[in-house]
């Protein structure tokens, strides 16, 4: 190998030591850094060959480390681990702070009308199924019969959990309908995971040795990884969806915040408690992991 770079860095782990929280965070920010969804296709294609060619033994002349290790974070970033694929945009992980502190924001700012419900429910599924999408595993891919039945009934239990809650909330505190959305999301991700990843339980999930070497497919380790993604995405969205209704129900009772139309929704101060929110959930994330 020519070049200035030692020849075993190993760009296929992470960069900072993943035995440490404060290792796992700085990963987790730099795969997530929203800047990346900025990148031109010629940055992205760039990266992928500085990658593809240090992994061949081929280093550019000048290319220093944190080079490398930028332009293997912009490669995970935006092409799928398997297949190599370049991901759809919104469906990186560089897009879920951006995109989550939005749709959140709208969801929690209008629940009070079925439109709006029936609305922002279809949204964020959608989004959800985009995601899920991106992020498949690679040794088993979807049809699209599975991929819309998925969809579907994910948006449909989504909203069927939240007209029916938002029915029964009528009468009571609106502190507790402000915990209808959390409600909705935490039904359709019980549905939509499972459905969404349905070929890795039939065929199952590539299984290792500790030196990464291929052993076979494993439908129970599926299972497993599958329960406990639905598990986590529940409780990551809990930071951004069940703190700010208290939050929110206290501001809007002071004389700062009181509006002479309460029908117009607090749209803004909900978006800036969805990205503070987001971001404490990104740490909760890979803590879990």
């Amino acid at each position: 190998m020519s070049g200035e770079l030692p020849p075993n860095i190993n760009i296929r782990a992470p960069r900072w030591d993943q035995s440490t929280f404060i290792g796992r965070a700085n990963h987790f920010f730099t795969v997530t850094d929203p800047r990346n969804i900025l990148l031109t296709n010629e940055q992205l294609e760039d990266a992928r060959k500085v990658v593809h060619d240090y992994r061949q033994g081929i280093v550019p002349p000048g290319l220093t480390e944190n080079e490398l290790w930028r332009a293997k974070y912009i490669y995970d970033s935006a092409f799928h681990p398997d297949t190599g694929e370049k991901m759809i945009l919104i469906g990186r992980m560089s897009a879920q702070v951006p995109m989550n502190m939005t749709i959140t924001g709208c969801m929690m700012t209008f629940y009070r009308t079925t439109p709006a419900v029936l609305f922002w429910q279809w949204i964020n599924q959608s989004f959800n199924a985009v995601v899920n999408y991106t992020n498949r595993s690679g040794d088993a891919p979807l049809t699209v019969n599975e991929l819309g039945t998925a969809y579907v009934s994910a948006t449909t239990g989504a909203v069927a959990t939240a007209l029916g809650l938002n029915a029964l909330t009528k009468h009571v505190s609106p502190l507790i309908g402000r915990f209808v959305p959390f409600a909705a999301v935490a039904a359709a991700n019980c549905i939509n995971i499972p459905l969404m990843r349905q070929r890795e339980l039939k065929v199952g999930i590539p299984v290792t040795d500790e030196n990464g070497n291929r052993l076979g497919e494993s439908a129970n380790a599926a299972k497993q990884a599958i329960t406990q993604v639905v598990v986590s995405r529940i409780l990551m969205a809990a930071p951004g969806m069940a703190i700010p209704p208290f939050i929110m129900n206290t501001l809007e009772k002071k004389a700062f915040l009181k509006l002479q139309r309460p029908d117009v929704p607090l749209c803004k101060d909900v978006l800036i408690w969805a990205f503070t929110l987001n971001m404490t959930r990104l740490l909760c994330k890979h803590e879990m992991n």
